[in-house]
């Protein structure tokens, strides 16, 4: 697998190797060995899956300490925008983002550590998203972030009136 640093320390893209041939193409999605050599320690304890349509965005998510979570996701169908926003207080980087296609096509996964608010925006017709934590999922810890947030910015390459977002979302906050 190869590791490709982005712009916040941490928060990397994973490409896994693709063996492919008349017949289709086989990768290792997920190596413990491999990813505590190359990225990071963890233990990951729930693996979780989403399938949405196009437009739908959702996140973002985080949850407060002392659950606070670490993610690798991967998109096995369709394609998504996906985000992952510092929120760590005091961090150089706080407020800023890391915005990655995640497709079918590309195989490409990222890590998202603890200390990040994470969504995605859908941009093909349907997408199946997957995600491992290193941290149960504790509802009473469950926090967001406004998706629109001017001061954060981000740019999910869907028109606003195509946007589709739970209830829950729609009543997040700004950082």
């Amino acid at each position: 697998m190869r590791v490709i640093k982005t712009d916040i320390e941490g928060v990397v893209i994973i490409e896994p190797e693709v063996f492919g041939d008349s017949r289709g193409y086989f990768m290792e999605s997920f190596s413990q060995r491999a990813f505590d050599s190359a990225v990071a320690p963890a233990c990951f304890v729930q693996d979780n899956r989403s399938y949405s349509r196009y437009g739908v965005v959702r996140g973002l998510h985080y949850q407060k300490e002392p659950y606070a979570q670490s993610k690798l996701v991967s998109c096995v169908v369709g394609k998504v925008l996906d985000v992952a926003v510092d929120i760590r207080e005091g961090s150089a980087t706080y407020g800023k983002y890391v915005a990655v296609e995640l497709s079918a096509e590309n195989h490409r996964q990222l890590f998202i550590p603890k200390g990040f608010a994470h969504g995605f925006a859908v941009l093909s017709e349907e997408a199946l998203f997957e995600y491992k934590c290193d941290e149960f999922y504790h509802p009473e810890a469950e926090c967001g972030i406004a998706w629109d947030d001017p001061n954060i910015g981000i740019d999910w390459r869907l028109p606003k009136e195509d946007v589709i977002l739970s209830k829950k979302d729609a009543t997040y906050k700004k950082l």
